[in-house]
């Protein structure tokens, strides 16, 4: 999953890239509300973390913009807890609003429950046949039995999971699994979704020659 964070308290910034990151996330990151605006229009992000207080553009006039052309899920941080903030935020678009300062693993839950509210799952965890794979920890087994996926190959698989039924082209598994300061390789795919058929099911994801990939 490819995150955006639009924050402009730098050391808040680097610790929640570098946080994000550690959970298997692709991160990309913007100091300012020109930047961050830009970016949110210009990549389809699995979700925004969006600070309210922003220099040049503020948070409520990047997600009312961002609103008229996307339904990106955004979870906006303030340190203004106001009740009439909050419905501000809500009603202007935003998924989730959590107040400054928060604890990283409620950020976390939060920002997974914004991702599968968006992808129409509202349960953490996704069964295909005798594959579970919980969104929460990030574990997958098959069969009961933990399988010992990779970071970047529990991406794929939980990408493809929540878009279950969906072909997803290789160049949206790209935008989706690799920030803008990675460098990808054209076989690398490939190589990931061989490794997570090896140590799940064979038949687990479908290749559409010319189209992408699937879940069934």
């Amino acid at each position: 999953m490819r995150l955006l964070i639009v924050e402009d308290e730098p050391r808040l910034l680097r610790a929640l890239a570098k946080a994000l990151r550690e959970e298997g996330y692709a991160v990309d990151t913007a100091e300012d509300g020109e930047d961050g605006l830009f970016k949110a229009k210009s990549c389809d992000y699995d979700a925004i973390v969006l600070d309210v207080m922003l220099p040049g553009i503020d948070g409520w006039e990047i997600l009312g913009r961002l609103r008229e052309s996307k339904s990106t899920p955004v979870l906006m941080l303030t340190a203004r807890d106001s009740t009439s903030d909050r419905v501000r935020g809500l009603d202007g678009g935003a998924d989730d609003y959590p107040v400054k300062p928060f604890e990283l693993d409620e950020l976390f839950a939060r920002i997974r429950s914004i991702i599968r509210r968006h992808a129409g799952r509202s349960h953490p965890t996704v069964i295909v046949g005798n594959v579970e794979i919980d969104t929460r920890s990030r574990r997958v087994s098959l069969g009961g039995k933990v399988a010992n996926l990779t970071a970047r190959e529990y991406s794929i698989l939980e990408y493809l999971a929540l878009h279950r039924g969906q072909v997803i082209s290789r160049t949206e598994l790209y935008e989706h699994l690799f920030d803008e300061n990675e460098d990808t390789l054209s076989n690398l795919l490939d190589v990931h979704v061989h490794g997570i058929r090896r140590k799940l099911r064979s038949d687990l994801i479908a290749t559409r020659r010319g189209e992408g990939y699937l879940v069934e």
